[in-house]
């Protein structure tokens, strides 16, 4: 064994490209990881499959794993989203939902991720016009220019705002202006957790339950909404999270392996946009070992 492969333990089963709202082309995310040593990389662009074609022919010509994947925004009601019967998530929540290995997407299921991007795209226009509530100077044009023509997103926004000196950095245009609660923040319109889930199962995928603690939900609740969830359809959890303290991602993994969900790991990589989260790390700088794609049988294959 060469030493290059030697070096080459780490993975990564979260990550975006500017098929949605990354820095990188699916093309040069798949490089940078390939030189961060990095063996085995999902990409999970929000809403879209858009970048892994390319991203497929750049790991295959350099030789490193793509996990296709996407991550679908999911509709939360008081309610508990209708299907499950646990009360929503807290103020300023948000519930995704990874899906990793989309080895045949449906029709059915391009269908619904279609619908996604329209409401993707009315939702930045949302964001746009708050933006002039505030009397911030901004058009579609700015914003398209700052997306390189890809899918227009909140770092997008953020970068704009950077850009017309608002804020120092994407950092603080997400704190002051753009994460949930915040004064340009407009909630996204998602698919129910049941017909997402059914739709990457359907499509040889894994439901994964990601970054679980955006859900804003109190721990002492936690244990039931995801029991609920696997109920309909859930199979793993992202315990391991760059936004998560080390101990709280503890929890998540003892709780997901007392549910026997898989247990999955990402940077939840973007760029320059968040800055912090680096290719191949989680929580407080923890690596992301391949012992935890190898876990995952469905996925290894690939």
């Amino acid at each position: 064994m060469s030493f290059s492969a030697k070096i080459r333990v780490m993975v990564d089963l979260h990550t975006h490209s500017n098929a949605s709202d990354g820095d990188y082309s699916p093309a040069e995310l798949v490089q940078e990881a390939h030189k961060r040593g990095i063996s085995a990389l999902a990409l999970t662009d929000h809403d879209t499959l858009d970048g892994l074609e390319a991203a497929q022919n750049e790991a295959k010509t350099i030789g490193i794993q793509l996990i296709p994947g996407i991550e679908i925004n999911i509709q939360w009601t008081g309610e508990g989203s209708g299907a499950t019967g646990v009360s929503g998530i807290g103020p300023g929540g948000e519930f995704h939902l990874l899906g990793l290995g989309i080895r045949s997407p449906t029709p059915a299921f391009l269908a619904a991720i279609s619908e996604l991007s329209r409401r993707r795209e009315a939702r930045n226009r949302a964001i746009l016009d708050r933006m002039h509530e505030l009397s911030i100077e901004a058009d579609w044009e700015e914003l398209l220019a700052l997306s390189g023509g890809h899918s227009v997103g909140r770092p997008h926004f953020a970068r704009l705002l950077v850009k017309k000196k608002i804020v120092r950095n994407p950092e603080q245009a997400f704190a002051r202006y753009l994460k949930a609660g915040k004064p340009l923040y407009v909630p996204k319109t998602g698919l129910a957790f049941a017909e997402a889930a059914a739709l990457i199962r359907e499509s040889g995928g894994i439901p994964v339950l990601a970054h679980p603690m955006s859900l804003y939900v109190a721990w002492g609740r936690l244990p039931d909404l995801v029991k609920a969830l696997k109920t309909y359809g859930l199979m793993g959890i992202e315990a391991w999270h760059p936004t998560a303290r080390t101990e709280s991602c503890r929890r998540l993994e003892k709780l997901g392996r007392e549910l026997g969900l898989y247990i999955t790991e990402g940077s939840d990589f973007h760029g320059a946009v968040l800055s912090k989260r680096q290719l191949g790390y989680s929580s407080r700088g923890r690596k992301i070992s391949s012992a935890v794609l190898e876990a995952i049988p469905e996925l290894s294959d690939i």
